[in-house]
């Protein structure tokens, strides 16, 4: 029995939603959560989307998939782009009234949250940008690779009733291009010195348990420190639409009950099989790495699909 990761029966705390998304192309955003620990659904709000009701359900169209949604709009300054290593990138977030937003809510200590992905799913990066009086995003970014970048600015306006908002746009750095073969399902991402170790499936439909454990020269890493208000960050892209969930384990640095490794532990529930790739950001020795990986995920019932095991939990055995 081969699928693409091993179920680790870990007791946590996050439920991640990925609501479907089946337009493909250029579009990109959110997918929702519950429990207040993920962010991104447009147009629902927070009772809607708080509980398993929710979660077992598939929606046709992903919140967030657009550059505009809810009367918000990602206004880039510019989408062509020379290459280089420090690209400046700016951008407005313009509001219902036409006018660019200029009050945030923080989210995960930031007002604003950037990730950058080519279209390949590789390049990936989660930047903070900073924000003048008139309302503009700047910031640095990595653009020196030929290609076609998607921008997707995360965040919550302060006057908004929906949780938080995803808006995405692509951007182009002219050259010569290619493409950037997708990583096979594997158990273990490897960044500097640090090893990986990614436990659980994801289960089209189902809820998941993903536990990600870190270590360092064969040792486990025990002393974690927080960034960003939390000891892990999980972002997941799916291949195809780069349908987006941004996501953070249950828990807080400090709580009194929260470890700060080796293990960081997420539910995810996926309602459609496919490709995922998945970004776990990281912060040990003041340094902040990203792991990544490639899922698969499946349907119960499938030639792909784990075993129940009789504690409730799905045993898979991923593919190196």
């Amino acid at each position: 029995m081969n699928v693409a990761t091993k179920l680790g029966a870990y007791s946590a705390s996050l439920v991640l939603v990925f609501a479907g998304a089946l337009a493909l192309g250029s579009a990109v955003g959110p997918i929702g959560g519950s429990n207040g620990a993920s962010h991104g659904a447009i147009g629902q709000d927070e009772a809607t989307r708080g509980g398993h009701d929710m979660a077992a359900k598939e929606v046709d169209q992903a919140a967030g998939l657009q550059i505009s949604s809810d009367g918000y709009t990602l206004v880039p300054t510019a989408t062509v782009f020379e290459p280089g290593r420090a690209v400046g990138f700016s951008f407005r977030i313009d509001g219902p009234d036409g006018k660019p937003v200029d009050d945030y809510k923080k989210l995960h200590d930031k007002e604003l949250h950037l990730i950058v992905v080519r279209r390949d799913l590789s390049g990936y990066q989660h930047v903070h940008p900073v924000r003048d009086t008139n309302g503009t995003w700047t910031v640095p970014l990595d653009l020196a690779t030929p290609g076609t970048y998607r921008v997707m600015a995360d965040f919550k306006p302060a006057s908004s009733e929906t949780m938080s908002l995803t808006l995405g746009a692509d951007v182009t750095v002219p050259g010569n291009q290619r493409t950037t073969p997708l990583p096979g399902p594997a158990s273990t991402a490897t960044v500097d010195d640090y090893d990986v170790t990614l436990a659980g499936d994801l289960v089209a439909g189902e809820e998941s348990t993903l536990t990600l454990s870190v270590s360092k020269d064969g040792e486990p890493v025990e002393d974690l420190q927080p960034y960003l208000a939390a000891y892990g960050h999980l972002v997941a892209l799916r291949g195809g639409d780069l349908a987006y969930l941004h996501v953070h384990p249950d828990g807080a640095p400090g709580d009194g009950r929260t470890k700060a490794g080796p293990e960081i532990t997420f539910h995810a529930q996926v309602p459609s099989v496919g490709t995922y790739r998945l970004y776990l950001d990281f912060r040990h020795e003041g340094q902040v790495r990203t792991a990544e990986f490639t899922a698969e995920a499946a349907r119960r019932g499938s030639d792909t699909t784990p075993d129940t095991h009789s504690d409730g939990h799905d045993q898979m055995d991923m593919g190196s």
